[in-house]
């Protein structure tokens, strides 16, 4: 049975730092990528679409991780957050860690990401709530 949480009170998603990087790196490898192939059929020479297929390489790793961060967003609630699949009541967590694990009075630990917006803030909160003095 799902635990009721309540209602919404703040989303913490990947910073915007973050965010930015990938996106640069992925811009900047995909022109490469472009510019690699243009010299290619220019010059007919292998080297070229082994740096083009590199560049590719790059970008779609980027983009791979890129999907997989925006996955990661912690939701916290009135009586409890929510990350990924774990909906955690402020009963539930035990400790939390200024690494980000937060550790559950059943032993179980969930680690939440280093590239949180606001990480120390939501710390934070989770530990007053869990200590019960929001």
């Amino acid at each position: 049975m799902p635990v009721n949480l309540g209602k919404l009170v703040g989303v913490y998603g990947v910073a915007p730092a973050i965010l930015q990087r990938a996106i640069f790196i992925a811009v900047l490898s995909f022109l490469f990528f472009l510019s690699m192939m243009i010299v290619y059929y220019i010059r007919d020479s292998t080297l070229f679409f082994f740096l083009a297929t590199a560049f590719l390489l790059v970008y779609l790793v980027t983009m791979i991780s890129l999907v997989r961060q925006r996955r990661g967003v912690v939701q916290l609630f009135e009586h409890g957050i929510e990350y990924k699949k774990e909906r955690l009541a402020w009963d539930e967590i035990g400790a939390v860690a200024d690494d980000g694990r937060i550790t559950l009075t059943t032993g179980k630990s969930v680690q939440l990401p280093q590239t949180l917006d606001r990480l120390a803030e939501l710390l934070r909160l989770i530990r007053a709530s869990a200590a019960g003095k929001p």
